[in-house]
C-alpha cells in the first residue's frame, strides 16, 4: 500500500485532531445503529492517541469492549472530478467504518493501514463514524482471551477482563493519522522497489502498476534533484553510474518519480517516493550489508509515551532517534508490532537499519502446561490472519532500505509440534512475498533452548530473548557469562545460522542505587549488561545486541512490574539512566571484526 505523499497530482488532508468519543459500556452501538447519526453523549477524544490515559477514569483506562469515534469533515470543492481515499494509519485493534451512515470497510489488526474510496459532493460535509474494539481473542494478533470474574463470594456483580500474554499494556484507539488524499481518476495503484549494486553502478528495478492502462514511466533524481536516470514501462531497469549508496548510519536517498499518462490525455498521476540504494545478504556468520559485514547496535523499543500511549507523536519520534544517534547505535526492531510508517520514513533518512515484527506475541503460556497452537487456541484461522498480516505489512514496508530483515514472530511455543505447520506456511508466505530479504523470528524457547526449538531451522538469522540473572537465577550475576556462552554456542551447533541477542536487560528504577549492587538498581543494570557484552565478545557468530529496552513502557498491573516495566536504557521520560552512558562508550566501537582472544 503507498503512502499518501502529496505531489503535483495528489492533494492530502490531514483530518486528525479532536474526534467525538463513546464507550459502549453496554455493547449496543451496532444495534442501535449510532452510525446513523451524530453521536450522543460523547467526550472530545485526540486522534492520534490511545484513549485509555486521556481521562481521569479507571474505567475507561482499563475499558474492554467497544467504543466509537466521530467526526465531521468539508470536502473541498476544489475536488470535484478527483478520486478521493479516506485512510487510516492504524486502528487497534479492530475497526469498522461508516460515512454519513452507509458502511463503507472494515479491518482487523490494530498496526497497519487501510483505505478506501468515498463518494462525497465536494464543497458537503461528510460525517465519518469509527467503531473500534481492543478485544484480543485466539484469532487476533496479539492473541487473549476475555474472562468474566463472576465469583459472588468474591465480586458484586460480573466483572469483564481482558486476559493477554505479551508485557505491554493493551493500548486501543485510532493510534495514526486519519487523512484524506486525491488523485486522478487515473491512478499509480502500486510501486515495488528493488536495489543491486554492480561495482560502482547502483541498480534500481521497479514494477509499477496503474488501475488503467496508460503511458507509464519512471525518473530517479539525486539529492540536489539533478536527473540520473530513467525508464519506461510498467517494469524495467535504472543504471546510476558512481552510485551514492544508502549506508548504515550514512544514508543516501534518491527521489524516485512515477508518471502515469493515460491514453485518452486525461490528468496525469505522478507518486514521488525515497529510494535507497543497498543490498542485503546472510552469509556464512555475518550479516551483509553492501557487501560489507554489520554488526546490530541498538534496542526492541515500544512505541509508548505518557499520555498519548501508542498514538503518533512526531515530536517523541525525532527525540528517540536523536536519543539513539547519541548513545552509538545502528538498529532497532519494531517489537512487537509493525510501527508507524513515519518511523520508518525517519529511519530511512537517518539511516538506521530495522528488523520489522508482526504483532505475533504472546503465542506462548510460559510456564503454564498448556499448547497454543492446537485448535481451541491459535488454529487455521489465526493463521489465515497472521499471512495477511504479513503481506500486508511487506505490502507496506517493501521499499523503505532501513528494512532489512523480516520478523515473524515474537517468543512463540516454538517447541510445540503444531509450531511446525504453522509457521512453515507464514514464513512460506513471506519469502513468496518479497524473496530478496532475511526473515528471522525471535525465540525464547524456555527453558531448553536450541534442544527443543523446532523453528529456528527455517529461518536465515537466529534471534533470541534471555534474561539470565533476573528471571532465571535472580541476582546471581556471576552465571551470567558461562550460561551466555554454553547456551550461545549450543545454538550456533544446531542450527549454524548468525545470531543477534534481541532482548537481554534488567529493571532498573532511575535513582535506586547500591553497592555491591541488587535488582531494581542501576548497577545492577549495568553489571549485569556487562557481562552479557563481554560475552557476545567472544563468539565470532554474534551479530548483533539489542538491549531490552530502549526506554521504559507501560504494562498491565500485577506484582512484578512498578508502575509498568522499568528494563529502558532511558525513562519514560526519554531522560537516560546509568547505563546509558557505559553503551555509548561501547558502542562506539566497530564490532564487525572481532577479537576473540579477549
Amino acid at each position: 500500500m503507498l503512502y499518501p505523499y502529496e505531489s503535483r497530482s495528489r492533494e492530502v488532508k490531514d483530518i486528525s485532531g479532536v474526534w467525538r468519543f463513546k464507550l459502549d459500556r453496554d455493547g449496543v452501538g451496532m444495534k442501535e445503529r449510532w452510525y446513523e447519526k451524530k453521536l450522543e453523549g460523547s467526550i472530545p477524544m485526540p486522534v492520534p492517541a490511545s484513549y485509555n490515559d486521556i481521562t481521569q477514569e479507571a474505567d475507561v483506562r482499563d475499558y474492554v469492549g467497544e467504543v466509537w469515534y466521530e467526526k465531521t469533515v468539508t470536502i473541498p470543492q476544489s475536488w470535484k472530478g478527483r478520486r478521493i481515499v479516506l485512510r487510516f494509519g492504524s486502528v487497534t485493534h479492530f475497526g469498522r467504518v461508516w460515512l454519513n451512515g452507509d458502511f463503507l470497510m472494515v479491518h482487523k489488526g490494530g498496526y497497519l493501514p487501510f483505505e478506501a474510496e468515498i463518494n462525497p459532493e465536494p464543497g458537503t460535509e461528510a460525517r465519518i463514524t469509527v467503531m473500534v474494539s481492543n478485544v484480543l481473542d485466539y484469532q487476533t494478533l496479539p492473541p487473549g482471551e476475555v474472562e468474566i470474574l463472576d465469583d459472588p463470594y468474591k465480586y458484586e456483580r460480573p466483572i469483564k477482563v481482558q486476559r493477554y500474554f505479551h508485557d505491554f499494556f493493551n493500548y486501543a484507539g485510532i493510534h495514526r493519522p486519519v487523512k484524506l488524499y486525491t488523485t486522478p481518476q487515473c491512478y499509480i495503484r502500486d510501486i515495488t522497489v528493488n536495489t543491486d549494486i554492480d561495482g560502482e553502478t547502483g541498480v534500481i528495478r521497479y514494477q509499477a502498476r496503474g488501475n488503467e492502462a496508460g503511458r507509464l514511466f519512471v525518473e530517479v533524481f539525486d539529492s540536489n534533484g539533478q536527473s540520473v536516470g530513467r525508464a519506461e514501462g510498467e517494469a524495467g531497469e535504472i543504471h546510476i553510474g558512481q552510485a551514492e549508496l544508502w549506508e548504515p548510519l550514512k544514508p543516501y536517498l534518491y527521489q524516485l518519480n512515477v508518471y502515469l499518462e493515460p491514453e485518452d490525455g486525461r490528468e496525469a498521476d505522478i507518486y514521488s517516493m525515497k529510494v535507497g540504494i543497498r543490498t542485503v545478504k546472510v552469509a556464512g556468520k555475518q550479516f551483509l550489508i553492501n557487501g560489507k559485514p554489520f554488526y546490530f547496535k541498538g534496542f526492541g523499543k515500544h512505541e509508548d509515551m505518557d499520555i498519548k500511549g501508542k498514538g503518533l507523536d512526531l515530536a517523541m519520534c525525532v527525540k528517540d532517534f536523536n536519543l539513539m544517534k547519541w548513545i552509538n547505535a545502528n538498529s532497532l526492531r519494531t517489537s512487537h508490532y509493525p510501527y508507524a510508517e513515519e518511523i520508518l520514513d525517519l529511519a530511512d533518512e537517518y539511516g538506521f537499519v530495522v528488523i520489522d515484527e508482526s504483532p505475533a506475541v504472546g503465542m506462548t503460556f510460559f510456564n503454564e502446561d498448556k499448547k497454543v497452537f492446537v485448535e481451541e487456541r491459535v488454529n487455521r484461522d489465526t493463521l489465515k490472519h497472521h499471512i495477511e498480516v504479513m503481506e500486508e505489512l511487506v505490502a507496506r514496508d517493501k521499499n523503505h532500505p532501513c528494512v532489512v530483515m523480516w520478523s515473524v514472530a515474537n517468543e512463540p511455543s516454538s517447541w510445540e509440534s503444531g509450531a511446525v505447520p504453522y509457521f512453515e506456511s507464514v514464513i512460506g508466505a513471506v519469502r513468496r512475498a518479497d524473496p530478496g530479504r532475511p526473515i528471522t523470528m525471535v525465540s525464547y524457547a524456555f527453558p531448553y533452548g536450541p534442544r527443543i526449538d523446532r523453528v529456528a531451522s527455517m529461518l536465515d538469522v537466529v534471534c533470541i530473548n534471555k534474561y539470565y540473572s533476573w528471571y532465571e537465577d535472580s541476582g546471581m550475576l556471576d552465571v551470567i557469562d558461562y550460561q551466555v556462552k554454553k547456551e550461545l554456542d549450543l545454538w550456533h551447533k544446531v542450527f549454524e545460522k548468525p545470531l543477534i541477542m534481541t532482548e537481554y536487560g534488567a529493571d532498573s528504577i532511575a535513582g535506586f542505587h547500591s553497592c555491591p549492587p541488587v535488582m531494581f538498581t542501576e548497577e545492577y543494570q549495568i553489571e549485569m549488561v556487562k557481562r552479557f557484552n563481554q560475552a557476545f565478545d567472544r563468539l565470532d557468530f554474534v551479530i548483533g545486541e539489542h538491549l531490552w529496552a530502549f526506554s521504559d513502557f507501560a504494562t498491565k498491573q500485577g506484582t512484578t512490574r512498578v508502575i509498568g516495566n522499568r528494563k529502558g536504557v532511558f525513562t519514560r521520560e526519554r531522560n537516560p539512566k546509568s547505563i546509558a552512558f557505559l553503551l555509548r562508550d561501547r558502542w562506539k566501537k566497530d564490532f564487525t571484526t572481532k577479537t576473540l582472544d579477549l
